[in-house]
């Protein structure tokens, strides 16, 4: 059963933007920390960014640390990533994430995962 449904994949050029969305259609997303993933062709998958319930405070991992921003729009129930300057290492199959707890899981430690949304950037 899908708990966590991903959008806004898609191609784009090198320098380009993409605004992924994460929504649920049977959970509300605020009271969950949640995060973005991504799995590039060949590699193992990596945690990108999280937000978490209480704090509401959002954290990247190094790799998009300024290019990438993650927030929530509670009204619409989604959790949105919006990536900036992107980059041919930023291809791969992006995954909304949870741990189905108020805070962000450690080390981006997820247990539940979307079915993914491809990501392309070339020129």
């Amino acid at each position: 059963q899908v708990h966590l449904v991903e959008s806004g994949g898609g191609w784009v050029q090198p320098g380009g933007s993409l605004r992924l969305v994460c929504t649920s259609p049977k959970f509300s997303l605020d009271y969950y920390g949640i995060g973005w993933a991504r799995q590039a062709p060949g590699k193992g998958r990596e945690g990108l960014a999280c937000i978490s319930n209480h704090e509401n405070s959002p954290y990247y991992a190094d790799s998009v640390k300024g290019r990438f921003t993650i927030s929530r729009d509670i009204d619409n129930n989604t959790v949105v990533l919006q990536m900036d300057n992107l980059n041919s290492d930023d291809t791969a199959v992006y995954y909304c994430a949870t741990d189905w707890r108020s805070l962000c899981p450690l080390g981006f430690q997820f247990s539940s995962w979307g079915q993914g949304t491809q990501v392309t950037v070339s020129s």
